[in-house]
């Protein structure tokens, strides 16, 4: 078996889509109220669910995490470390939730956090000075 790509279960379709496309750059061309949306990112297959969708299509229902959660998290990179403060201030400009500001940490990454809309954490960072 092969990676091909992973996916978040979302409430509400319509506010993440909106996230994904306008505030973090995902190309997303499907429409804001879908069931499903596919998209590739930089080589790597991003499914929104919606969850509602997802537990008639498996005839069951699902538990999950609310607001800021730390089950998982995505990972973005940028060139370099002054991209990683301005990818942060971008982003939270656009609505992104702030969780850490950009901070160089020990092992030499310059990294910071955001949450999107429905809490799942979201990563921006760099190890090139």
């Amino acid at each position: 078996m092969k990676l091909d790509g992973f996916g978040i279960f979302v409430k509400d379709m319509p506010t993440m889509v909106r996230f994904y496309r306008d505030v973090l750059g995902f190309e997303i061309k499907e429409d804001e109220n879908t069931s499903n949306v596919f998209l590739e990112k930089d080589g790597t297959l991003f499914l929104l669910y919606r969850r509602s969708d997802f537990e008639h299509m498996t005839n069951r229902s699902y538990t999950y995490a609310d607001h800021v959660n730390g089950h998982y998290e995505i990972a973005l990179s940028v060139e370099n470390f002054a991209a990683v403060d301005q990818a942060f201030q971008d982003v939270v400009a656009k609505g992104a939730q702030p969780i850490m500001e950009p901070t160089t940490e020990e092992w030499g990454q310059r990294t910071c956090y955001v949450a999107d809309p429905e809490g799942n954490l979201i990563e921006i960072g760099s190890f090139v000075k």
